[in-house]
């Protein structure tokens, strides 16, 4: 359990030797690429923007292929086949795909256009379906649709409001003037009709019209309705043909799909190497490459690169002003939860790393709160089948997958000690379909449902371990850091404050009616817990507020941070969650098997038996699966960090061979 000491260095090379250095520190990826302090005034800088920017527009091409190949020729995964992680590919392999750079372009930009011209045919079909829809309710019209009459006569041809009928015209048109109407037909939207006049009286009828809201249609087609929509539909069959024929050709660039993930991946690489060929300071014949690098790994640079190029290495402290990353280091258990400790915030410079004392907390209250050997089982089943089967899935999820892992064996554990096994199901079974009676798998220590005080107690005794643990972690810190008055005055009072307070609990009446059990302690020990009551406070009212010369605000500083004791009230009833979270894991599960058990022992209740139980179980295992998740990591963040744990570390970022669909296996 340690943070990993960071120490800069500095690489100056030959600039002929650029190209392999880094390379090499990329493939190494031990190395965060940082030029503080270094002298930009001594050194220019290349612009590589251009370069790295071309490279990441060829990446960006490749992608874009590769998004239109899953869209008309998708791959057939399975659920779990996001966890297969990265291809390993042979190095000579990768090579190849370098080698065939320019017809794998090529290859994207058909795939691309081949896209782009069935994004562009659909638009045109909407367009013309939209036509369709727009002539449908004129298919009864026998005019062309931008007819205007003959010599002699005019044509209007538009809507009313749906409300309008055939008399709202002839009611407009001032008598003497004779039209004929004749109505298309009619929707929620509008009546669509046509009006013949004679020409003369065009303007008159045209001024009617308008007073009663018609509207020309703006089908302006020289054809009819029917005739058009027939045209139209044939155009969009020949569209349509086309598209598939589109989508077929890239179906059959689906052979690619693999030498196009190879090719964005090379382009990703290039462009981070231009980035950062962009920072490197140089002059006319040297560069010069700095960052942080941890402290095990500078003898690999040395080995690597010190060795096999004509360069000097220098290695030096950090200074207190830089901004230095965070590596954490621990056992092969404990490191698989330093995902919780990141998010909550990594270790400052010279802060502890919590984690391998938190490792076991967090297993220990993680099994308690779903405390089902039955749900452990499971738990572990799953995911140790599965960090088997995807050896290379991501760090990440390797590590949140062993340590669920690790909770399913503390989950059966503690299932095994109080007894539950799918909630009741054995004596539920037992009694139900073979009609035994008080059948069941006794626990190896108690049940919780029988007797909930005691489990309470034991979740608040458990709770006053961990919080004392953080405790003597301050305690251990300034030690550490040898501040000795601080270890005195903040811990050791405070654990000698808080021991008296104990003690003085134990033997009350408030603890014997919450628990049934008697405690008595020789008058000497209850003397004695007065006793380390008393000057623990008084110690803690003294010396709390030290920093302040003025005894009277001293004072009040110290009663103010031994008001604090009420916090520690309230994180020690916190835990009262193991025994929360415990029942309900117990009690649902037990519901369940009650609901599926009430059809009774027939054919059909055997059949409605196993469904209920399987989903049932299953709910209940995700609900109180996320339940334990969430206020494990709230007893840590809130009550454990709280005592000694600040965080607000950054993460190490190294320059690393960043890729996204393969890793390149090197050949020695």
């Amino acid at each position: 359990m340690a943070v990993l000491k960071m120490q800069r260095i500095s690489i100056c090379a030959l600039k002929k030797d650029r190209k392999a250095i880094l390379e090499k520190v990329q493939n190494l990826g031990v190395l965060e690429i940082n030029f503080h302090g270094v002298d930009d005034d001594t050194f220019e800088k290349m612009d590589t923007a251009y370069q790295s920017s071309g490279f990441a527009k060829n990446a960006t091409q490749a992608e874009t292929a590769l998004g239109v190949l899953d869209t008309y020729a998708p791959q057939k995964t399975s659920m779990l086949a996001s966890l297969a992680g990265k291809d390993l590919v042979e190095e000579k392999d990768f090579l190849d795909v370098i080698a065939r750079m320019g017809d794998i372009t090529e290859t994207a930009n058909r795939i691309i256009s081949a896209g782009k011209e069935i994004t562009e045919q659909r638009a045109a079909v909407v367009k013309l379906e939209n036509q369709v829809e727009a002539l449908k309710p004129w298919v009864s019209l026998d005019i062309p649709m931008n007819s205007q009459g003959t010599l002699k006569s005019k044509v209007f041809i538009g809507t009313l409001p749906p409300e309008s009928t055939a008399q709202t015209v002839y009611e407009a048109v001032e008598n003497g003037i004779d039209i004929d109407v004749n109505v298309i037909s009619t929707d929620k939207d509008a009546l669509y009709l046509s009006i013949i006049c004679l020409r003369k009286d065009e303007s008159k009828v045209e001024e009617a019209l308008r007073a009663v809201g018609f509207t020309r249609t703006s089908q302006l087609t020289h054809r009819t309705p029917a005739d058009k929509i027939e045209r139209l539909q044939q155009t969009i069959e020949k569209t349509e043909k086309h598209i598939a024929a589109l989508e077929e050709k890239i179906r059959k660039e689906a052979e690619n799909r693999t030498d196009l993930k190879r090719l964005s991946d090379y382009f990703r690489m290039r462009s981070a190497k231009y980035d950062v060929l962009g920072k490197l300071p140089q002059s006319k014949t040297t560069f010069v490459l700095s960052g942080y690098i941890p402290e095990k790994a500078v003898g690999l640079i040395e080995s690597e690169i010190g060795n096999r190029f004509d360069c000097a290495l220098d290695i030096e402290e950090i200074s207190d002003d830089e901004d230095m990353p965070t590596v954490l280091e621990n056992n092969g258990f404990s490191e698989n939860y330093e995902g919780i400790v990141e998010s909550y915030g990594l270790p400052q410079k010279g802060e502890f790393d919590p984690t391998t004392i938190m490792s076991f907390f967090y297993v220990f209250f993680f099994g308690l709160m779903l405390s089902d050997a039955a749900y452990g089982a499971i738990l572990f089943l799953a995911c140790f089948i599965i960090v088997k089967k995807y050896p290379r899935m991501s760090k990440g999820m390797q590590k949140s997958l062993k340590m669920f892992m690790y909770c399913g064996i503390s989950t059966m554990v503690w299932g095994i000690l109080l007894g539950g096994y799918f909630g009741d199901v054995v004596s539920v079974v037992a009694r139900v379909f073979f009609h035994k009676e008080n059948v069941s798998i006794p626990p190896v220590w108690f049940e919780p449902l029988k007797d909930p005080m005691k489990m309470l107690v034991f979740s608040m005794l458990f709770g006053v371990i961990h919080l004392f643990t953080g405790l003597g972690i301050k305690g251990y810190i300034c030690l550490r850091d040898k501040k000795y008055l601080d270890f005195f005055c903040d811990c050791i009072l405070w654990f000698v404050f808080l021991i008296g307070l104990l003690l003085m609990l134990l033997p009350s009446g408030i603890f014997r009616s919450m628990s049934n059990m008697n405690i008595v302690f020789p008058p000497a020990v209850n003397t004695l817990a007065k006793w380390l009551a008393i000057a623990g406070a008084a110690g803690i009212v003294l010396m709390s507020g030290r920093s302040s010369k003025n005894f009277g605000l001293r004072i009040a500083l110290g009663a103010y941070d031994l008001y604090n004791v009420t916090g520690w009230l309230s994180d020690v009833l916190s835990y009262s969650r193991l025994l929360a979270l415990g029942l309900a894991t117990g009690v649902i599960a037990s519901v369940i098997n009650q609901m599926a058990s009430m059809f009774g022992d027939s054919v059909l209740g055997v059949i409605l038996f196993i469904a209920i139980f399987i989903f049932g179980q299953l709910f209940n295992l995700a609900i109180n699966l996320l339940g334990a998740y969430v206020h494990t990591n709230r007893l840590q963040f809130v009550e454990f960090f709280g005592k000694f744990y600040e965080g607000g570390g950054r993460n190490f970022e190294p320059f690393v061979t960043n890729t996204k669909y393969i890793d390149v296996k090197e050949e020695r």
